[in-house]
Formats: C-alpha cells, structure tokens, sequence
C-alpha cells in the first residue's frame, strides 16, 4: 500500500466497516451544517458548490456525533507516514446538480479552467493579495476523503494526475530549496505554478475517483488534483455529493512540507 501510494500519489481504500460507522454518524452533523443559515457563506457557483471549510464539529482524533476516533487504513497509512497528528474540524465539501455554474467572484478564465481543468491545484498554495499571487500559506502533511453520500460515478467526483506529486515536487525543491522554510510564504510561485501545471496536463493521465460511503482515499499533499464537472444525469441523493476533507498540517511548521516523504 504504501509503495503505491508513493508511485501513484494516492490511493483509494475499499470499503471498510469502521468507514461506515463513522460516515453513518458523521452524515446527520454534516447535513445540520450544511443547512445551517450561518453556513450559508459557503456556498458558490450559483449555489452548486458548499465549500464548507471547517464547518465539521470534529475533535482532534475525528469524533462527531455518536463516533469514535476515526479509523480505517488510508487513514492509519498517513499517520504511520507523517505522524498522529491532531485533526482539524474536517471540510464538508458538497457538490449539486450542474456544478460549477458562473459565480461573480471568479474571473472568466478561472471559470474556464475550472470548467476544463476540474480547478486542478495543489492545496495550500493560495492566491493573494491585488495581484492573486500565488503563495504557500498552508502546509498539509497528506489529504484525506471520506465521501458521505452514494453516488453516480458522474457526480462531480474527485480527479488526480497520477505522478504529478513528483512533477511537482521538484518544481517546489527549485522554488524554496535555497529560502529559509519561516520565510517559504514569502516566495511567489505564480508562474512556475502554472508551468508546471501545463507540464503535468502534458504528461499525466487525467483519472476521476469516484467513491462510495465507507471507502476512502488519500492524497500526498504535491499531488495535482482537483473536481469534475456534474455530468448531465449523474444520479446523487438530494444531499448532493458530500465528502469530508481532512488536511492536518504538521504543529511545527517547520521544513517537512518540503522534506517528508
């Protein structure tokens, strides 16, 4: 497992009893959330997209609701690679019929890209200020999918480029190798970004990871990755596609965003 999840950049799990357990706990907070008039803020693209950052009431080991501690292998690999790190309350992601629409807070190109590219990213990497430059504002150690709802393999499902963790690695160890790592948020990576997004386009397959209840999927935290559009007849509960995000980044912030493996 671990061995492909190095070559592949990520894995997905088959379904587990203790996944299900806690997605079956997980599901009715989420859903209160997700309905919740002060959540509202998170929704976007013409009410398509909840993007739900942190909006899961989740301790530090993963209980909500009736759970217990999360468990499962995906999850028990990213702590056996980077450590028991705490968790933070877990992203609702939730996706409708006919996402993503026009939304007035994305110019048109990024609208395209997203229409076209699936917004295909590296999490962390955030744009900022007048110019939207892109810095490294977040340092994840891995990412983890716990999906909520049963849905068509159409509904808007998670895609990656395989590889591309190691395309773009590469790009990061040139961009901050030689910048002191308390300093690494200061370095503009707009364009080498870009670049080597085009590269991974040009030489990674495109896949899409649907996902069911109870499976899961881990991320390396360099993997380009991103969400398809809803295809047209996509089943999905009225719910929508709903998965929980994790991304816990390491307490000392120090150079492993860099250096782990």
């Amino acid at each position: 497992m671990k061995e492909d999840f190095f070559e592949q950049g990520w894995l997905t799990v088959p379904a587990e009893d203790d996944v299900l357990d806690w997605v079956r706990a997980a599901l009715p907070v989420a859903r209160a959330r997700v309905a919740d008039p002060d959540m509202q803020h998170w929704l976007r693209h013409g009410g398509t997209w909840f993007v739900g950052v942190d909006a899961l009431p989740n301790d530090a080991r993963g209980a909500v609701g009736d759970t217990g501690p999360l468990r499962g292998a995906a999850f028990d690999l990213a702590c056996a690679l980077y450590g028991d790190l705490p968790l933070h309350p877990g992203q609702v992601s939730v996706t409708y019929p006919g996402y993503p629409r026009a939304d007035d807070s994305e110019s048109e190109a990024a609208f395209r890209f997203r229409l076209k590219r699936d917004a295909a990213h590296v999490d962390g990497l955030l744009p900022t200020g007048p110019e939207r430059q892109r810095h490294l504002m977040e340092r994840h150690a891995y990412i983890l999918g716990l999906p909520l709802t049963a849905c068509g393999a159409g509904a808007s499902p998670l895609t990656v480029w395989p590889g591309s963790h190691r395309i773009m690695r590469a790009v990061f160890e040139e961009a901050f190798g030689d910048v002191p790592h308390e300093d690494w948020d200061s370095v503009d990576v707009t364009e080498i970004y870009k670049q080597a997004r085009r590269t991974v386009f040009d030489t990674c397959e495109r896949v899409e990871v649907p996902a069911q209840p109870g499976q899961a999927y881990v991320l390396h935290r360099h993997l380009l990755h991103g969400v398809a559009p809803w295809s047209d007849g996509a089943s999905a509960p009225d719910d929508g596609r709903m998965i929980v995000y994790f991304r816990p980044e390491w307490p000392d912030a120090g150079d492993q965003w860099l250096t782990a493996p």
